[in-house]
């Protein structure tokens, strides 16, 4: 569904992130047991990630179904072979590669999917070698920070389970996962916090009304004001698809690269469609506009000047430092549900420096 680009994480290892389509195009009476898949480089064969048993399943879900680990969804019984695809059904599979240090990227991947035809008088064993995928050459965009110097928490990036990572978009007639390297930046104060006092009220989050700044130079190719923002912070009902990201700016920095700055505060954006910027120019203020929860930034490369269809490719920053992590998942529909707006932040093994990498999720970082 997309070019795997690997890509440099802050756990110091290169990253390949995508999805494989998997169709059981037999009679609906016929089940496909998948027990097994590999991802080999193709001129070598040699095995550079698998997925079985219940990791397996926990990466594997119907086109449609709801995200794995999201309400509503009920995940599949644990054993030894649990992923099982009914006739006449379509199923993605959430690949997410973390190759060590040193550790050659293949030019070209391919995809040894293992495990049984069965059916109501027995079952049949199969391995099927399928989709020989080149991966890409073009390193990820090296980016400034998209918001001004200090303490902030990038949330629902890769590579979990998260609904930037695993949001399946049919536009058009095909399938995208659009926000695939997205990353939602909340500020954080000097005590852990994200927010303070009412949760109900915008100023009551740190992140509101920050300035979001170009992250590279290029030209505004889109804007969109006006839209108000959602009272926090319950979940607003879901917008038009053209409102989804709410008010926000997208920039072309490079061909077929665009950066997109989203749910912005209605009549903070400083810039107009056809302006050119400097990387550092201040484009608009943090807002709640859109499909969103709490005051936050949204913000990612996308391949289209449209949200909607786009593919998400990964991207790196240039500097900043990891000064911790938050192990429950909170974000954009929680936050302002906790107790209190003090994030959980314990020590990450990654502490320090880092150069040209992409924060994984849940980091607290430094810019």
């Amino acid at each position: 569904m997309t070019e795997p680009t690997p890509f440099h994480a802050t756990d110091g290892r290169t990253h390949l992130s995508y999805e494989l389509l998997t169709t059981n195009a037999l009679p609906s009476s016929t089940q496909v047991r998948l027990d097994r898949v590999e991802v080999r480089d193709a001129r070598t064969h040699r095995v550079v990630g698998s997925l079985s048993g219940q990791a397996l399943a926990d990466a594997a879900n119907p086109v449609g179904d709801p995200l794995p680990g999201a309400d509503g969804y009920t995940p599949a019984p644990p054993g030894p072979t649990p992923t099982v695809i009914p006739g006449s059904q379509e199923w993605v599979i959430w690949l997410d590669l973390a190759l060590d240090r040193g550790q050659r990227v293949p030019k070209v991947l391919e995809h040894h999917l293992s495990g049984a035809v069965v059916t109501a008088s027995g079952s049949s064993p199969f391995e099927e070698t399928v989709q020989i995928t080149p991966t890409g050459r073009t390193a990820p965009m090296n980016l400034n920070a998209p918001v001004r110097p200090g303490t902030w928490y990038s949330s629902e990036s890769c590579c979990g389970n998260t609904h930037h990572r695993r949001g399946l978009g049919p536009i058009n007639g095909r399938f995208d996962v659009p926000q695939r390297f997205a990353i939602d930046w909340y500020r954080v104060g000097e005590q852990g916090q994200t927010w303070e006092g009412d949760p109900a009220r915008l100023t009551s989050y740190l992140s509101y009304r920050q300035p979001v700044v170009a992250a590279a130079g290029g030209r505004v190719v889109e804007v969109q004001d006006g839209i108000p923002d959602n009272a926090p912070p319950v979940t607003p009902p879901v917008p038009p698809i053209e409102e989804t990201v709410g008010n926000h700016v997208t920039l072309e920095v490079a061909p077929g690269r665009y950066l997109l700055y989203a749910h912005l505060k209605p009549g903070s954006l400083m810039v107009r469609e056809g302006d050119r910027v400097e990387p550092g120019r201040v484009l608009g203020l943090i807002g709640n506009s859109g499909n969103s929860t709490t005051p936050h930034l949204h913000f990612q490369v996308m391949t289209t000047a449209e949200f909607f269809p786009t593919d998400s490719p990964p991207f790196t920053f240039r500097e900043f430092r990891v000064v911790g992590q938050v192990e429950p998942r909170i974000w954009d529909d929680n936050l302002g549900l906790q107790p209190t707006g003090v994030l959980p932040i314990t020590p990450s093994p990654y502490e320090g420096p880092h150069r040209a990498r992409y924060p994984l999720d849940r980091e607290v970082l430094e810019f």
